[in-house]
């Protein structure tokens, strides 16, 4: 807008001769009074014009904003599509922005992360534990000629792990393995020859069948399923005080008949078979288990802790046996097994005893075939003090032509407290190995190059005897805790009268264990 001057005075005499009547004229001080104030009036318009021309530039400078801004909106439009695009692939690519690329890093981390929680979470309660035992063993009094006659080295590893399953509802179920390297028989293999019944004094000692002496084997023991059922059948759990246990796979037959607290595990107890379990049943060979010690089953156990810490269990097993321990036969002729046990307490010390009888579907009978076969045995070991266990063992036959027919083992383990040593232990047990009455009828024989040839009697090979009356054995071992993990035993072992021999000098094994367990 342009404005056309005007002089102040003319401007203020036309003000005046407009406003004033006709008859009155205003003196010389009231117009210079008048145009005063005219031209502070006018002052004050031209700062008010001066505002309102700022503020119309202003405004046509905020014209331009909804273009500039709808050109941002376009942009940011853009980029979006070009994210969504990119997100929709799980591939990174060099041509797909840079915050893309980023987010699906971010996302397979995170992913990651979640498999690695849930592969820990599957591993929760997970178990383990592992073992290695060394024993090294002489002999002293085997007969002249006898093979193997010389000191013997072994060793053997064991690996186990338990892991428990998801719980179904109120049924707790878990999975166990086991692993076992090993390398040596030990002096297992000339007292079989010779005929013992004590045939291993090294438990311990273990090498699959058939593969050389030189040769570390490795196998898997026992794989097997359990799922522990509270009784009764859909009651409140915290509340049960009955439990069935249903176990079945490969397993190790001990470790659910025949327990005993202070014998029944070589690798810290005793050495000798007759003394881990009843001699009937390892020794003798009525297990019937493979070439490695284990064999397929199936158990069913019913658990009562009502009277806890009072408590009894009463187990049926159905096994693979004799040739069927490598799953052969096993429907038409296995090992039937029922154990009755209980534990109690006198005078608040724990005692455990097991009463068991098992029918042996392929025994092997003394005339090489194979037959049904039946026993019964019992196994018991009770504290009578803060340090001291009591065990016994009784076995007999009561079916079935074999080399001895009862046994009976007792002993004591005797722990280091008493001589300020309460990691250690002492352990000391005797064992009577009866020959049956087929077995003295039909004679022995000692094959001293234990070749099992079968050739007639000759010097220095098949030596006949005619067996009476029992084996004797008798075991003593020191447990000496070096660390937590760490033990050594010396061990002694004495038999006599071996396989019933009469004529049979006594023979002593010396022998060392070292163990190392995590």
């Amino acid at each position: 807008m342009k404005k056309t001057p005007m002089k102040p005075l003319a401007l203020a005499a036309a003000l005046l001769f407009a406003a004033a009547p006709a008859c009155a004229a205003p003196s010389e001080a009231e117009l210079v009074k008048l145009i005063q104030k005219l031209n502070q009036r006018l002052d004050n318009l031209e700062k008010r014009n001066a505002e309102l021309e700022s503020k119309v530039q202003a405004a046509g400078t905020t014209a331009k904003a909804p273009a500039e801004l709808e050109k941002r909106v376009q942009s940011l439009e853009l980029a979006q599509e070009q994210i969504s695009k990119g997100l929709e692939s799980d591939q990174i690519s060099q041509y797909e922005p840079d915050i893309t690329a980023r987010l699906k890093a971010v996302e397979n981390d995170a992913l990651d992360m979640k498999k690695a929680a849930k592969k820990i979470d599957a591993l929760d309660g997970l178990t383990a534990g592992a073992s290695l035992t060394t024993v090294a063993q002489r002999p002293y009094g085997l007969p002249a000629g006898t093979a193997n006659n010389n000191s013997q080295l072994n060793y053997r590893a064991d690996i186990t792990a338990e892991l428990p399953l998801e719980p179904v509802g109120d049924i707790d179920h878990k999975i166990f393995a086991h692993f076992r390297i090993g390398q040596g028989l030990g002096l297992n293999t000339p007292f079989a020859s010779l005929g013992a019944f004590a045939s291993a004094p090294n438990a311990v000692a273990f090498r699959a069948s058939g593969a050389p002496p030189d040769d570390s084997t490795a196998i898997l023991g026992q794989a097997w399923y359990q799922a522990a059922i509270p009784l009764p059948s859909g009651g409140y759990k915290p509340q049960s005080h009955e439990t069935l246990e249903l176990t079945f796979g490969k397993m190790d037959i001990f470790g659910f008949f025949d327990q005993n607290a202070a014998a029944g595990d070589e690798s810290v107890q005793f050495l000798n078979s007759a003394f881990v379990h009843n001699p009937l049943l390892d020794a003798g060979g009525q297990v019937g288990v493979d070439a490695n010690g284990f064999q397929p089953g199936f158990v069913a156990s019913y658990y009562n802790y009502a009277d806890k810490p009072q408590t009894w269990r009463l187990s049926l097993g159905v096994f693979g046996t004799g040739q069927g321990a490598n799953y052969q036969r096993f429907f038409s002729s296995p090992l039937v097994m029922a154990q009755a046990e209980t534990s109690l307490k006198f005078d608040g010390l724990t005692g455990n005893y097991r009463a068991y009888a098992w029918h042996q579907g392929q025994g092997a009978e003394l005339g090489g075939t194979l037959a049904a076969q039946r026993g019964w045995g019992v196994s018991a070991d009770q504290r009578v003090g803060d340090g001291v266990t009591l065990f016994g063992r009784y076995g007999q036959m009561t079916k079935g032509s074999v080399p001895f027919d009862r046994t009976l083992t007792l002993g004591a383990e005797l722990n280091g407290s008493y001589w300020g040593r309460g990691g250690d232990a002492i352990g000391l047990a005797g064992g009577w190995l009866r020959s049956s009455s087929d077995y003295r009828a039909a004679g022995g024989t000692l094959d001293l190059l234990g070749d099992d040839d079968g050739t007639p009697a000759t010097a220095g090979d098949n030596v006949a005897f005619t067996p009476d009356g029992a084996e004797r054995v008798a075991e003593i071992y020191y447990r000496y805790s070096i660390t937590k993990q760490f033990e050594i035993s010396p061990d002694f072992q004495y038999i006599s009268r071996m396989g019933a021999n009469p004529g049979a000098g006594s023979v002593k094994v010396l022998g060392l264990r070292a163990q190392l367990a995590y």
